[in-house]
Protein backbone atom coordinates (compact mmCIF):
# COMPACT_ATOMS: atom_id res chain seq x y z
CA UNK A 1 0.00 0.00 0.00
CA UNK A 2 1.33 3.14 -0.86
CA UNK A 3 1.47 5.50 2.15
CA UNK A 4 2.28 8.87 0.31
CA UNK A 5 -0.12 11.71 0.43
CA UNK A 6 -0.81 13.06 -3.18
CA UNK A 7 0.78 16.07 -3.89
CA UNK A 8 -2.15 18.61 -3.85
CA UNK A 9 -3.81 17.02 -0.68
CA UNK A 10 -0.43 17.89 0.89
CA UNK A 11 -0.39 21.12 -0.40
CA UNK A 12 -4.12 21.96 0.64
CA UNK A 13 -2.76 20.91 4.07
CA UNK A 14 0.08 23.21 4.32
CA UNK A 15 -2.49 26.65 3.32
CA UNK A 16 -5.01 25.49 5.60
CA UNK A 17 -2.71 25.06 8.79
CA UNK A 18 -0.58 28.79 7.49
CA UNK A 19 -4.57 30.32 7.53
CA UNK A 20 -4.64 28.99 10.76
CA UNK A 21 -1.90 31.50 12.23
CA UNK A 22 -2.97 34.25 9.49
CA UNK A 23 -6.63 35.40 10.18
CA UNK A 24 -6.36 38.95 9.93
CA UNK A 25 -7.44 40.85 13.42
CA UNK A 26 -11.03 42.13 11.89
CA UNK A 27 -12.37 38.60 12.50
CA UNK A 28 -11.12 38.82 15.97
CA UNK A 29 -13.59 39.12 19.00
CA UNK A 30 -12.10 41.90 20.57
CA UNK A 31 -13.27 45.10 19.29
CA UNK A 32 -11.30 47.58 18.24
CA UNK A 33 -10.81 50.67 20.44
CA UNK A 34 -12.53 54.29 19.42
CA UNK A 35 -10.11 57.27 19.48
CA UNK A 36 -12.65 60.33 20.04
CA UNK A 37 -11.64 63.86 18.79
CA UNK A 38 -12.11 66.96 21.05
CA UNK A 39 -11.22 70.46 19.73
CA UNK A 40 -10.52 72.54 22.79
CA UNK A 41 -10.86 76.59 22.55
CA UNK A 42 -10.34 78.86 25.84
CA UNK A 43 -10.67 82.33 25.49
CA UNK A 44 -7.73 82.61 27.71
CA UNK A 45 -3.93 81.37 27.68
CA UNK A 46 -3.04 78.11 29.61
CA UNK A 47 -1.22 79.30 32.22
CA UNK A 48 -3.62 81.99 33.35
CA UNK A 49 -7.05 80.21 32.71
CA UNK A 50 -9.71 80.63 35.59
CA UNK A 51 -9.49 77.60 38.17
CA UNK A 52 -11.97 74.33 36.94
CA UNK A 53 -10.54 73.24 34.04
CA UNK A 54 -8.46 70.92 35.30
CA UNK A 55 -11.32 69.26 37.03
CA UNK A 56 -12.40 68.91 33.61
CA UNK A 57 -9.90 67.16 32.21
CA UNK A 58 -9.27 64.86 35.80
CA UNK A 59 -12.74 64.06 34.94
CA UNK A 60 -13.05 62.75 31.73
CA UNK A 61 -10.27 60.48 32.62
CA UNK A 62 -12.11 59.09 35.41
CA UNK A 63 -14.70 58.46 32.91
CA UNK A 64 -12.34 56.21 30.91
CA UNK A 65 -10.81 58.81 28.12
CA UNK A 66 -7.12 58.95 28.79
CA UNK A 67 -5.12 61.16 25.85
CA UNK A 68 -2.73 59.51 23.59
CA UNK A 69 -4.94 56.45 24.00
CA UNK A 70 -8.45 56.40 22.97
CA UNK A 71 -8.65 60.47 23.41
CA UNK A 72 -7.09 62.81 20.70
CA UNK A 73 -7.15 66.64 21.81
CA UNK A 74 -6.61 69.79 19.66
CA UNK A 75 -6.18 72.60 21.97
CA UNK A 76 -5.97 76.20 21.04
CA UNK A 77 -6.26 79.55 22.85
CA UNK A 78 -7.51 83.21 22.45
CA UNK A 79 -4.52 84.23 24.85
CA UNK A 80 -6.92 86.88 25.68
CA UNK A 81 -7.92 88.31 22.89
CA UNK A 82 -11.66 87.77 21.63
CA UNK A 83 -11.28 88.67 18.15
CA UNK A 84 -9.08 85.67 17.67
CA UNK A 85 -12.05 82.93 18.64
CA UNK A 86 -14.18 83.17 14.84
CA UNK A 87 -10.74 81.89 13.16
CA UNK A 88 -9.95 79.31 15.99
CA UNK A 89 -12.86 77.78 16.11
CA UNK A 90 -12.35 77.30 12.61
CA UNK A 91 -9.21 76.01 12.67
CA UNK A 92 -10.44 73.34 15.12
CA UNK A 93 -13.66 72.39 13.44
CA UNK A 94 -11.18 71.90 10.30
CA UNK A 95 -9.61 68.33 12.16
CA UNK A 96 -13.16 66.76 11.70
CA UNK A 97 -13.60 66.95 15.90
CA UNK A 98 -16.65 65.08 17.14
CA UNK A 99 -17.42 67.44 19.88
CA UNK A 100 -16.04 70.96 20.67
CA UNK A 101 -15.17 72.16 24.17
CA UNK A 102 -14.98 75.89 24.91
CA UNK A 103 -15.89 78.40 27.66
CA UNK A 104 -17.34 82.14 28.25
CA UNK A 105 -20.14 83.42 26.45
CA UNK A 106 -18.45 85.25 23.69
CA UNK A 107 -16.66 82.14 22.47
CA UNK A 108 -19.84 80.33 22.89
CA UNK A 109 -21.21 82.69 20.27
CA UNK A 110 -17.87 82.40 17.80
CA UNK A 111 -18.30 78.07 18.39
CA UNK A 112 -22.05 78.48 17.38
CA UNK A 113 -21.23 80.72 14.49
CA UNK A 114 -18.60 78.14 13.38
CA UNK A 115 -20.70 75.40 13.00
CA UNK A 116 -23.93 74.06 13.43
CA UNK A 117 -23.43 70.29 13.12
CA UNK A 118 -20.96 69.62 15.13
CA UNK A 119 -21.90 69.38 19.27
CA UNK A 120 -20.59 72.29 20.99
CA UNK A 121 -20.23 71.75 24.94
CA UNK A 122 -19.58 75.05 26.70
CA UNK A 123 -17.73 74.62 30.22
CA UNK A 124 -19.32 78.04 32.06
CA UNK A 125 -20.96 80.66 30.11
CA UNK A 126 -23.81 83.48 31.11
CA UNK A 127 -27.28 83.19 30.59
CA UNK A 128 -27.70 81.56 27.24
CA UNK A 129 -31.02 82.51 26.34
CA UNK A 130 -30.39 86.39 27.40
CA UNK A 131 -27.61 86.16 24.10
CA UNK A 132 -29.82 83.60 21.39
CA UNK A 133 -27.85 80.93 21.85
CA UNK A 134 -30.42 78.18 22.95
CA UNK A 135 -34.30 78.32 22.57
CA UNK A 136 -34.34 76.88 25.90
CA UNK A 137 -32.53 75.40 29.51
CA UNK A 138 -34.14 72.51 29.17
CA UNK A 139 -33.82 71.37 25.56
CA UNK A 140 -30.99 73.77 24.14
CA UNK A 141 -32.84 71.96 20.58
CA UNK A 142 -29.45 72.75 18.81
CA UNK A 143 -26.37 71.59 18.76
CA UNK A 144 -25.00 73.60 21.83
CA UNK A 145 -25.20 72.71 25.40
CA UNK A 146 -23.09 73.49 28.76
CA UNK A 147 -23.12 74.86 31.75
CA UNK A 148 -24.68 77.91 32.80
CA UNK A 149 -23.21 80.39 35.42
CA UNK A 150 -26.34 80.97 36.86
CA UNK A 151 -25.86 85.46 36.61
CA UNK A 152 -29.53 85.59 36.90
CA UNK A 153 -31.70 87.95 38.02
CA UNK A 154 -30.90 88.82 41.54
CA UNK A 155 -27.00 88.38 41.21
CA UNK A 156 -26.31 91.97 40.95
CA UNK A 157 -28.22 93.16 44.06
CA UNK A 158 -26.41 90.76 45.97
CA UNK A 159 -22.90 92.35 45.18
CA UNK A 160 -23.93 95.43 45.60
CA UNK A 161 -25.76 94.58 49.29
CA UNK A 162 -22.49 92.93 49.88
CA UNK A 163 -20.57 95.54 49.36
CA UNK A 164 -23.14 98.12 51.13
CA UNK A 165 -22.50 95.80 54.37
CA UNK A 166 -18.50 95.82 53.56
CA UNK A 167 -18.27 100.09 52.98
CA UNK A 168 -20.21 102.08 55.54
CA UNK A 169 -22.32 104.81 53.87
CA UNK A 170 -21.29 103.37 50.75
CA UNK A 171 -22.92 106.13 47.99
CA UNK A 172 -20.92 105.45 44.27
CA UNK A 173 -19.73 102.16 42.93
CA UNK A 174 -17.38 101.62 39.92
CA UNK A 175 -18.28 98.81 37.64
CA UNK A 176 -15.26 97.53 35.57
CA UNK A 177 -16.30 96.05 32.16
CA UNK A 178 -15.97 94.73 28.83
CA UNK A 179 -18.41 95.93 26.33
CA UNK A 180 -17.20 93.20 23.94
CA UNK A 181 -18.22 90.38 26.39
CA UNK A 182 -22.32 89.78 26.10
CA UNK A 183 -22.88 88.50 29.26
CA UNK A 184 -21.08 91.77 31.11
CA UNK A 185 -22.87 93.77 29.14
CA UNK A 186 -25.88 92.40 30.22
CA UNK A 187 -25.14 92.28 33.66
CA UNK A 188 -23.99 96.13 33.69
CA UNK A 189 -27.02 97.13 32.76
CA UNK A 190 -28.76 94.93 35.41
CA UNK A 191 -26.44 96.87 37.69
CA UNK A 192 -27.42 100.35 36.60
CA UNK A 193 -31.23 99.58 36.74
CA UNK A 194 -30.95 98.04 40.54
CA UNK A 195 -28.76 100.83 41.85
CA UNK A 196 -31.13 103.57 42.35
CA UNK A 197 -33.50 101.86 44.82
CA UNK A 198 -30.35 101.01 46.80
CA UNK A 199 -29.70 104.44 46.79
CA UNK A 200 -26.15 103.99 44.98
CA UNK A 201 -24.31 105.76 41.64
CA UNK A 202 -22.81 103.67 39.71
CA UNK A 203 -19.83 104.51 37.41
CA UNK A 204 -19.61 102.37 34.21
CA UNK A 205 -15.66 101.95 33.34
CA UNK A 206 -14.72 100.08 30.24
CA UNK A 207 -11.93 97.95 30.23
CA UNK A 208 -10.70 96.32 26.85
CA UNK A 209 -7.03 95.39 27.68
CA UNK A 210 -5.08 95.48 30.62
CA UNK A 211 -3.17 98.58 28.87
CA UNK A 212 -6.01 100.90 30.24
CA UNK A 213 -6.23 98.31 34.07
CA UNK A 214 -4.48 101.40 35.58
CA UNK A 215 -6.37 104.08 34.14
CA UNK A 216 -9.70 102.41 35.39
CA UNK A 217 -8.58 102.10 38.78
CA UNK A 218 -7.03 105.57 38.78
CA UNK A 219 -10.65 106.81 37.52
CA UNK A 220 -12.53 104.48 40.59
CA UNK A 221 -10.37 105.97 43.26
CA UNK A 222 -11.10 109.46 42.17
CA UNK A 223 -15.21 109.33 42.12
CA UNK A 224 -15.77 105.89 43.85
CA UNK A 225 -15.68 103.80 47.42
CA UNK A 226 -15.79 100.69 46.07
CA UNK A 227 -15.58 98.46 43.01
CA UNK A 228 -17.67 95.96 41.16
CA UNK A 229 -15.56 93.80 38.92
CA UNK A 230 -17.95 92.19 36.39
CA UNK A 231 -16.79 88.38 35.46
CA UNK A 232 -15.06 88.03 32.08
CA UNK A 233 -12.76 86.19 30.71
CA UNK A 234 -9.85 88.28 29.76
CA UNK A 235 -10.16 91.14 32.84
CA UNK A 236 -9.56 87.32 34.92
CA UNK A 237 -6.80 86.68 32.86
CA UNK A 238 -5.13 89.94 34.50
CA UNK A 239 -6.14 89.56 38.33
CA UNK A 240 -3.14 89.55 39.86
CA UNK A 241 -2.55 93.18 38.25
CA UNK A 242 -6.15 93.77 38.87
CA UNK A 243 -6.05 92.87 42.53
CA UNK A 244 -2.88 95.10 43.16
CA UNK A 245 -4.30 97.91 41.41
CA UNK A 246 -7.64 97.88 44.01
CA UNK A 247 -5.26 97.39 46.80
CA UNK A 248 -3.14 100.11 45.55
CA UNK A 249 -5.73 102.59 45.30
CA UNK A 250 -7.51 101.17 48.59
CA UNK A 251 -10.74 100.15 47.03
CA UNK A 252 -12.71 97.24 48.57
CA UNK A 253 -13.34 95.34 45.55
CA UNK A 254 -16.08 92.69 44.73
CA UNK A 255 -15.54 89.91 42.20
CA UNK A 256 -17.39 87.45 40.32
CA UNK A 257 -14.47 84.76 39.85
CA UNK A 258 -12.62 82.83 43.01
CA UNK A 259 -9.36 83.77 41.45
CA UNK A 260 -9.08 87.07 42.33
CA UNK A 261 -9.54 86.46 45.80
CA UNK A 262 -7.17 83.72 45.54
CA UNK A 263 -4.33 86.59 44.11
CA UNK A 264 -5.49 89.03 47.08
CA UNK A 265 -9.05 90.18 45.54
CA UNK A 266 -11.08 91.36 49.00
CA UNK A 267 -14.05 89.09 48.24
CA UNK A 268 -16.47 87.09 45.65
CA UNK A 269 -19.87 85.79 45.83
CA UNK A 270 -20.16 83.25 43.02
CA UNK A 271 -20.62 79.86 41.66
CA UNK A 272 -17.73 77.28 42.06
CA UNK A 273 -16.16 76.56 38.29
CA UNK A 274 -14.67 73.43 39.46
CA UNK A 275 -18.34 71.86 39.88
CA UNK A 276 -19.13 73.28 36.62
CA UNK A 277 -16.55 71.68 34.67
CA UNK A 278 -16.84 68.18 36.31
CA UNK A 279 -20.37 68.62 34.46
CA UNK A 280 -18.55 69.49 31.64
CA UNK A 281 -17.04 66.11 31.22
CA UNK A 282 -19.71 64.21 31.92
CA UNK A 283 -21.27 65.92 29.07
CA UNK A 284 -18.74 65.14 27.06
CA UNK A 285 -18.82 61.39 27.87
CA UNK A 286 -22.16 61.39 26.85
CA UNK A 287 -21.97 63.16 23.32
CA UNK A 288 -19.13 60.98 22.67
CA UNK A 289 -21.27 57.56 23.74
CA UNK A 290 -23.87 59.07 21.59
CA UNK A 291 -26.25 61.20 23.39
CA UNK A 292 -27.24 64.69 21.58
CA UNK A 293 -26.80 68.36 22.69
CA UNK A 294 -30.22 68.93 21.74
CA UNK A 295 -31.25 66.59 24.81
CA UNK A 296 -29.07 67.94 27.49
CA UNK A 297 -30.30 70.18 29.59
CA UNK A 298 -28.25 73.27 30.70
CA UNK A 299 -27.74 73.18 33.88
CA UNK A 300 -27.22 75.76 36.55
CA UNK A 301 -25.13 75.84 39.75
CA UNK A 302 -27.02 75.15 42.88
CA UNK A 303 -24.96 76.86 45.60
CA UNK A 304 -22.99 80.34 45.17
CA UNK A 305 -19.33 80.50 47.00
CA UNK A 306 -18.79 83.82 49.57
CA UNK A 307 -14.86 83.91 50.34
CA UNK A 308 -13.39 86.98 51.91
CA UNK A 309 -9.50 87.74 51.92
CA UNK A 310 -8.97 89.06 55.53
CA UNK A 311 -5.65 89.83 55.25
CA UNK A 312 -6.74 92.31 51.78
CA UNK A 313 -8.96 93.69 54.37
CA UNK A 314 -6.48 94.58 56.75
CA UNK A 315 -4.24 96.17 54.15
CA UNK A 316 -7.24 98.39 53.02
CA UNK A 317 -7.71 99.39 56.32
CA UNK A 318 -11.39 98.21 56.53
CA UNK A 319 -13.14 95.57 58.94
CA UNK A 320 -15.42 93.37 57.32
CA UNK A 321 -18.58 92.92 59.54
CA UNK A 322 -19.31 89.68 61.49
CA UNK A 323 -22.47 89.05 59.50
CA UNK A 324 -20.64 88.64 56.45
CA UNK A 325 -17.79 86.44 57.80
CA UNK A 326 -20.75 84.30 59.65
CA UNK A 327 -21.96 83.38 56.04
CA UNK A 328 -18.49 83.12 54.40
CA UNK A 329 -17.58 79.86 52.83
CA UNK A 330 -14.17 80.36 53.39
CA UNK A 331 -12.23 83.19 55.46
CA UNK A 332 -8.36 83.74 53.73
CA UNK A 333 -6.45 84.79 57.21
Amino acid sequence: MNHRLPLFALGLVCVSVVGMFTLPAAHSDEPTQRVARVGFVQPQSPSTATRGIDAFWAHLHELGWAEGQNLFVERRSAEGRYERLPALMTEVLGHKVDVLVTSGTAAAIAAKNATDKVPIVVGVMGDPLRTGLVASLARPGGNLTGLSLGYAEGMAGKWLQLLQETVPRLSNVAVITNPDNPLVRSLAKEVETIAPARGLKILRIEVRNPETLNHAFEQAGQKAQAVLVLPDPIIAEHRTQVSALATKYRLPTMYALRDFVDVGGLMVYGPDFAVAWRRAADYVDKILKGAKPADLPIEQPTKYVLVVNLKTAKALGITIPESILLRADEVIR
